[in-house]
């Protein structure tokens, strides 16, 4: 788990990791998730690999998407199926990855809600609404 909310210091974790496995140097299992992420994004190891994008903004009227905002929605999606938090998330991604066959594609059908759910939060200033999340991922299986 990731347990700061300093942006320079969450993108050194990834910086940090990337430079670590391209070097094969040992990597803790944070490091070693990290960068799973990171090997699934090819269009994003050209940021890891210059320091001068570790304050990088990512405005969205530019329509560049946001490396950083992407692999930690990845990271949250991640902790949420292992700690099946909320309730029944494990069950709703194991029966996707089952039906899909790719983890990666099934993490992002996920992710997309889960930025919803996160935004609309944030604009109602309340708490994630975790019955509407978890009722729009289980319509992905039906899909």
């Amino acid at each position: 788990m990731i347990f700061s909310s300093d942006r320079l210091e969450l993108r050194k974790l990834y910086f940090d990791s990337w430079h670590k496995y391209l070097i094969k140097q040992p990597l803790t299992d944070l490091e070693t998730q990290i960068t799973r992420i990171i090997e699934h994004h090819p269009e994003y190891h050209h940021y890891l690999s210059n320091l001068d994008n570790l304050d990088k903004d990512f405005p969205p009227e530019i329509g560049e998407t946001n490396p950083f905002l992407h692999m930690g929605l990845h990271m949250g999606l991640i902790e949420q199926v292992v700690t099946n938090r909320p309730n029944g998330i494990h069950q709703i991604y194991q029966q996707l990855c089952q039906q899909q066959r790719d983890e990666h594609k099934v993490q992002h059908m996920m992710m997309d809600h889960l930025a919803e759910s996160i935004w609309s939060a944030q604009k109602n200033h309340m708490p994630p609404d975790e019955s509407n999340y978890l009722e729009q991922l289980q319509l992905l299986i039906s899909r």
